[in-house]
């Protein structure tokens, strides 16, 4: 992540490119170059370092920061200024950690695209008439464009995997529990968890074991030990089961993405990995179960607003939104009954497997013009997301290859608890590949 280079002089660069890049791409809602210097300065006085000293860091703003604007993407909380960190803010400060700035992000998380009415659509680095995913967009931009080294996101149905793939980093959804939500704006509280992206997975995995533990400000929280990749990649990667499955990804990508996992798990093969040709049923099902879910819960999360005046609210959350509303205490109860199911079905594939491998999206970023209904474009971008949060699972975002210019993901999906054993063969993918290491269009070739 710092690579020897002293801090301000990493700063600087950071500061120039969100200087230059940020007002195309608007990934930032907030930028904070003056106190980044601040603390910068003041943390090269401290006699102890923590894990993260001078990791360059840029959060997404439906995470609190104290005395910094937390928007959450809306004009509902456009001016205000929490006077508490975040759970995670907290523990990465105390870390070392320099924070750059606020992310942008879907309005109050609830979409793919990040397309923001209030505060500006933000834009893909590889091509700026693409969208950058959601609703993490801005946390994949900043940190694909080098405007932060590492970014905060967080993931309900794909959030940080989604603009993870669309821009060619590396992105984590921990298990839920596993990362505290204290501080943070809640979408549907049994699917949310904040999750670390940056370029490398190495990175993710520093940031990731530092957020991670038990919190008991959130209800949510699970009291387990947190395990660490590094023993689990000396051991390599010989007889990791990873289960493929085929029909799926031949059904939801393109020839070319599929093209692109075919070539990722003969490298994780080659690196001593049994790759399975396995079956998952109804995913259809299982994805508009999510669906139902998600929306009901952030429908009850944002009812006093809505009843207050629905016209505050970007057109395609107010349609969600009522969506939401209109599901009945029956329909809910279907979805979490089929939950239960899926669970199962679940436990049942990881006593055979240890990771599942598929795309993180089965196509390239669409161009804006392309996805003009944003309710349909969030459905398309998380369908190999969702199944995965549906059952509470870890799942990493994996940069494997380039289609026409534009990055593609290998999502890697884990059985709960199992984050250290996806980010340490993600690391062993990153030390044999270099998609990772390529430089967007936008910053190769300049204004």
């Amino acid at each position: 992540m710092r690579d020897q280079i002293p801090l301000m002089q990493r700063l600087d660069r950071c500061i120039e490119l969100i200087t230059t890049y940020n007002r195309v791409l608007n990934a930032m809602i907030t930028t904070l170059p003056d106190a980044a210097r601040r603390e910068a300065a003041a943390l090269q006085t401290r006699p102890r370092q923590g894990a993260l000293a001078g990791v360059i860091l840029s959060v997404k703003d439906n995470i609190d920061t104290a005395g910094t604007r937390t928007t959450r993407g809306s004009r509902w909380f456009a001016d205000r200024v929490p006077n508490d960190d975040a759970a995670v803010v907290s523990r990465l400060r105390r870390a070392g950690a320099v924070i750059i700035g606020k992310d942008n992000l879907h309005e109050f998380a609830f979409g793919a695209t990040s397309q923001n009415p209030h505060h500006g659509a933000c834009r893909n680095p590889w091509n700026t008439e693409a969208i950058p995913g959601g609703s993490s967009g801005g946390s994949g931009v900043t940190v694909a464009s080098g405007f932060s080294e590492v970014a905060l996101g967080t993931d309900t149905g794909g959030s940080v995997r989604i603009p993870a793939a669309l821009n060619g980093v590396s992105g984590l959804r921990p298990t839920v529990g596993r990362v505290s939500n204290f501080g943070t704006m809640p979408l549907s509280s049994a699917f949310d968890t904040v999750g670390p992206l940056a370029r490398r997975i190495r990175d993710v995995a520093t940031v990731y074991e530092t957020i991670a533990g038990y919190d008991a400000r959130d209800p949510m929280s699970v009291d387990r030990p947190v395990e660490s990749w590094a023993g689990l990649h000396a051991g390599g990667m010989d007889g990791i089961r990873i289960g493929v499955p085929w029909d799926v990804i031949e059904a939801e990508a393109t020839p070319e993405v599929v093209a692109l996992i075919r070539g990722a798990l003969t490298v994780l093969a080659e690196l001593g990995s049994v790759n399975r040709t396995i079956r998952i049923e109804n995913l259809d099902a299982v994805h508009v179960a999510m669906q139902t879910c998600a929306q009901a819960d952030a429908a009850a999360v944002h009812q006093d607003r809505f009843d207050r005046d629905p016209s505050r609210f970007g057109a395609d959350v107010e349609r969600r939104l009522r969506l939401g509303r209109a599901i009945t205490g029956a329909g809910y109860a279907a979805a979490i009954g089929h939950q239960a199911g899926w669970k199962r079905q679940m436990n049942d594939v990881f006593s055979q497997v240890d990771i599942l491998a598929m795309p993180t999206v089965g196509f390239t970023a669409p161009l804006v013009s392309e996805a003009p209904d944003m309710i349909a474009a969030t459905h398309r971008l998380t369908r190999l997301c969702t199944p995965w949060s549906f059952a509470g699972l870890p799942a990493i975002s994996v940069p494997c290859g380039f289609v026409d210019g534009m990055p593609v993901g290998l999502q890697l999906v884990g059985p709960q608890w199992s984050e250290a054993r996806l980010l340490a063969t993600g690391i062993a993918f990153q030390e044999v590949t270099d998609h990772h290491g390529h430089t967007p269009t936008l910053l190769a070739e300049g204004i």
